[in-house]
């Protein structure tokens, strides 16, 4: 059986440290949340030499073990207790070439610790174009420790990190500074207070604000009482503690490090003078966003296309050579058109999360957080809102957790309850379904129509949530007051091994995620449509027999009314025709309805329900897309899907809180229903009501 150890990648935001848990772990990686809370934990396996396996955990970004959020807590926690399952035999400090100052700073604390600790300075390619030139060997001796010089663009020393993690025992654990220095009375008593227990773990016990989850009481609780010092005094205390920090740090770089700013080149100063410009910066993202729903509209066209046309073509294939019954008409009417309006759009999906992943990749979307925080000002929000309000387009319960790096409880639960405003991703099926029916394809300037109905509704999301945040800010009686701060790392062309892991990692969950769900509801659906109760139901093929025998239509033309027959007098039809009334003035029919409710569980249903609806006893080989645009309105007559009741559609949409498990994240975030309860009636109330304006006015 082979050995498995524990690795803790940690280093401060924006030093590639993704980029080196992508180089050790490829696809041998998962995301979830720690136990208890929801902040989002990347862990991977990486093969070792003789067989041994690394257990490696992406912990959060952080810039030193003085934490000021819940993220930064995770890192401390887990590097204090020993009985954490992930507690490391190892801790990776990933730095990057050109701030190496300021990373060493974490580097010297988790040394402290005891722990042993590699140091990685990545982003080693950029050397020689900022003039910098490291003394590996001299600085590996002043700070105690093995160094990987590591370039993940060039896949540069990461079989020697490999090699460093598996002979994890020689790394020493010598300390890096002596901590009792600082105060040699004060740490003198706390050392004869806990004799058995590591001086600098007590210290950070003493002056972390933060709650230790599960580790050991038994160690820590008693030092929380060794507060012989004022909070000021324990302040001023790690003041020094930085100071003395970073004399190491300079006496180990004046020899280590040199460098010859007559050899940088750097563009960044000029790119940001561009890119964050109080005019030209909102152009050219405005320009950005265009050119990325284009291409969203333009790229994934033809394969939307195959992938509709395979389903259609499967379901029909099922039904012709599978034997007849209730088994097979579950998989052609219920699973594969279900599943179907699904599948159709992982080309956009994909395409979406990739444009996200090179802006992040790139540098430029903490210029985008720069740039907004003007914006954001003005409406009660700080600049740190516009990162989950960004990562809202792509899901807003990860979106949602975001929020937790914000200091100020009133910023961060505004921020909570206007990010599902935002599009997330889960919207987009239900958009460009609809978009595609009742939007012409014609262009203007070289922009699609739809292109540009898709852009002005996340445009709409996004202002909505913008205005919902001014309002709350001025409803909500809560005094704060936050400092925005916002690191601009450097540009950098995005890694192709990065950008491919996140797209498919993202549409692999998106899929998977919404697939359980679109599988489970498709069978209930094809259940509740093909089965009913009363004589209306069993005995529909005699009603219409006998209702259309005087007239002269084809075998084809009278098995698709009984089959609608059927459809309007089953157990779904009769839930359907039960709400229809509340939706007719939106210019929604029941099966509308039927789908609005399903899509609760998760937006993107929609599609799906409205498939597997229009599939039940339909024995036509035809695409959703053509199924949806042949519904006829039973009350105006003419197409339903028409100009009016699309734009209606996409309005409740991109206001309605049509989402379960956005609202299971408000209560955990929020700890109190009283939050979640009223984003969803007011979300919903306000969708309603722009519907049904929406609809009146255009009809």
């Amino acid at each position: 059986m082979s050995k498995q150890i524990n690795v803790a990648l940690i280093g401060n935001p924006n030093t590639g440290k993704t980029s080196v848990f992508n180089a050790l772990t490829g696809l041998n990686q998962k995301v979830g949340n720690y136990p208890g809370i929801t902040v989002e934990k990347k862990q991977g396996i990486c093969k070792l030499p003789r067989g041994v396996k690394a257990h490696i955990i992406d912990l959060p970004g952080t810039y030193s073990l003085n934490a000021s959020s819940l993220d930064e807590n995770v890192v401390i926690e887990l590097l204090l207790n020993k009985k954490d399952k992930d507690f490391p035999d190892i801790a990776v400090v990933v730095t990057d070439v050109e701030n190496l100052k300021r990373n060493l700073l974490l580097f010297t604390q988790i040394k402290d610790l005891e722990i042993p600790t590699v140091l990685v300075i990545n982003m080693a390619d950029r050397m020689r174009y900022k003039g910098i030139s490291l003394d590996i060997g001299y600085l590996e001796e002043k700070l105690n420790t093995k160094i990987a010089l590591v370039s993940t663009r060039k896949n540069e020393g990461i079989d020697k990190l490999k090699q460093l993690i598996s002979n994890y025992k020689e790394v020493s654990i010598t300390p890096c500074i002596d901590t009792a220095q600082i105060d040699v009375d004060y740490f003198g008593n706390l050392k004869k207070a806990f004799p058995n227990q590591l001086l600098y773990k007590l210290w950070l016990v003493i002056t972390q604000d933060v709650n230790f989850g599960k580790t050991d009481r038994n160690e820590i609780d008693p030092v929380a009482d060794f507060k012989t010092k004022s909070k000021g005094d324990l302040k001023r205390l790690q003041q020094k503690e930085t100071i003395k920090r970073y004399q190491f740090i300079n006496n180990a770089l004046d020899e280590g490090q040199t460098i010859d700013l007559s050899q940088a080149k750097d563009l960044r100063i000029k790119l940001d003078r561009i890119l964050t410009h109080k005019v030209w910066g909102y152009v050219i993202f405005g320009v950005i966003l265009l050119t990325i729903f284009q291409a969203i509209y333009d790229w994934s066209s033809v394969p939307m296309d195959l992938i509709d046309g395979l389903f259609a073509s499967l379901s029909e294939w099922t039904k012709t050579q599978l034997p007849q019954g209730a088994f097979t008409n579950l998989l052609a009417e219920g699973i594969i058109p279900g599943l179907g309006g699904i599948v159709i759009f992982i080309p956009q999906i994909a395409f979406l999360f990739l444009f996200i992943a090179v802006l992040e990749e790139s540098g430029y979307m903490s210029r985008v957080v720069f740039l907004m925080d003007r914006i954001m000002r003005r409406f009660g929000l700080s600049g740190k809102s516009i990162v989950p309000l960004i990562s809202g387009t792509a899901c807003a319960i990860p979106a949602i957790m975001a929020t937790r790096n914000i200091e100020s409880w009133k910023e961060r639960l505004i921020t909570i309850l206007v990010t599902p405003f935002t599009t997330c991703s889960a919207r987009l099926p239900v958009y460009l379904i609809i978009i595609a029916l009742v939007i012409p394809e014609g262009r203007i300037l070289g922009l699609s129509y739809q292109a540009l109905t898709l852009m002005m509704l996340y445009l709409i999301g996004f202002g909505t949530a913008i205005i919902s945040a001014y309002i709350l800010n001025k409803i909500l009686k809560i005094k704060s007051k936050t400092f925005f701060v916002v690191e601009m790392p450097n540009y950098k062309l995005p890694l192709f091994k990065n950008v491919a892991l996140t797209v498919i990692e993202k549409t692999k969950s998106f899929v998977f995620g919404a697939g359980k769900i679109i599988l489970a509801i498709s069978i209930v659906l094809w259940f509740l449509a093909s089965y009913g109760p009363g004589e209306e139901f069993n005995d529909a093929e005699n009603i219409i027999k006998t209702e259309y025998v005087s007239e002269n239509i084809s075998s084809e033309d009278l098995q698709q009314k009984i089959a609608s027959y059927k459809l309007e007098h089953s157990f779904i039809g009769i839930a359907g025709h039960a709400i229809e009334p509340a939706i007719r003035p939106l210019g929604y029919d029941w099966k509308i309805g039927i789908a609005i409710v399903c899509s609760f569980a998760a937006r993107e249903v929609f599609v799906g329900t409205l498939a597997t609806i229009y599939s039940v006893g339909s024995d036509q080989e035809e695409t959703i897309k053509n199924r949806m645009a042949g519904e006829i309105n039973p009350v105006l007559g003419g197409p339903l899907f028409t100009f009016a009741s699309g734009i209606s559609l996409l309005l409740f949409y991109a206001f309605a809180m049509q989402c379960m498990s956005t609202l299971a994240i408000v209560k955990k975030e929020t700890n109190s229903w009283k939050w979640p309860i009223l984003q969803l009636v007011i979300m919903t109330a306000f969708a309603y009501i722009v519907a049904l304006i929406a609809f009146q006015f255009l009809k």
